[in-house]
């Protein structure tokens, strides 16, 4: 462990403290895209990017999720805006108090467990059994929810989180930005517990597989500085003819898996 247990909860304690200034920014402004950013970084370095303050942090959503209806009758575009941005605030402010708490929650397990007791060792088992379940589901469910030719890459993207939802296999979408090379590039699913990205390809026109590959040695690069294992999710609607010739020079690197899904 590269940082003590007196340097891990003062730093612990200045990002709790920080927390009431956070209240007056909006969700992902400048200071709470900072503080989050530190928050899980140090996190990770104390409790392992496993542990249960990590995922619970790293999965709050700062807004408000589902449907949900107005308080009183709004007919003002401005006025709808403005009850939906004090909606959201409210839910911003609301995790605010439970990142508080997992903060706080850390110093007490550091305090009685000290370092070593703090950190979740890696199951490593567990991450192959999970990482095997992953492509299971896209190899044998994503198909069957297709009922028409997808257009977008989008639509897959949210077929298969139809697919994880609904075995409750924990995951993030759109949610982590990596810094490469002057550019930033977002995987389409995190999974932090397993060490896995997951990027969703559409094969959907001719010429389109070369563009894939260029487009997948790139991710590559990238996601490889955060995330030892990745997953591509190739869905083809028939132009890919030889698959094993397709993947197998992108899976001779290390930690990458290639699956493709015919429609």
């Amino acid at each position: 462990m590269d940082i003590s247990q007196e340097q891990a909860i003062k730093k612990l304690r200045e990002l709790v403290a920080e927390i009431e200034s956070l209240k007056t920014s909006a969700a992902f402004s400048e200071a709470h895209t900072r503080w989050l950013s530190n928050a899980l970084y140090l996190i990770e370095r104390v409790f392992s990017r496993r542990s249960r303050i990590y995922l619970t942090l790293a999965r709050l959503p700062w807004r408000k999720t589902g449907e949900h209806l107005l308080e009183s009758p709004v007919y003002d575009v401005e006025e709808v805006n403005q009850e939906l941005r004090k909606i959201s605030h409210e839910a911003y402010l609301e995790d605010l108090d439970t990142a508080k708490g997992l903060l706080e929650a850390g110093i007490d397990v550091i305090n009685d467990y000290g370092m070593d007791g703090a950190y979740e060792e890696k199951d490593t088992s567990k991450d192959v059994g999970e990482a095997i379940t992953l492509i299971g589901l896209a190899e044998n469910k994503l198909r069957k929810t297709m009922r028409t030719e997808p257009q977008e890459e989008r639509e897959v993207q949210e077929k298969f989180e139809n697919v994880l939802t609904s075995v409750d296999f924990k995951y993030l979408r759109d949610q982590e930005t990596i810094s490469y090379s002057s550019k930033s590039y977002k995987p389409d699913f995190t999974f932090p517990g397993i060490d896995t990205a997951l990027e969703i390809k559409l094969c959907n026109r001719t010429g389109r597989e070369k563009v894939i590959i260029d487009e997948i040695n790139a991710d590559i690069l990238a996601y490889k500085t955060k995330y030892p294992n990745i997953i591509f999710l190739v869905y083809d609607v028939g132009h890919i003819r030889d698959v094993d010739r397709f993947k197998e020079g992108i899976e001779s690197q290390d930690g990458v898996i290639v699956v493709v899904v015919k429609h």
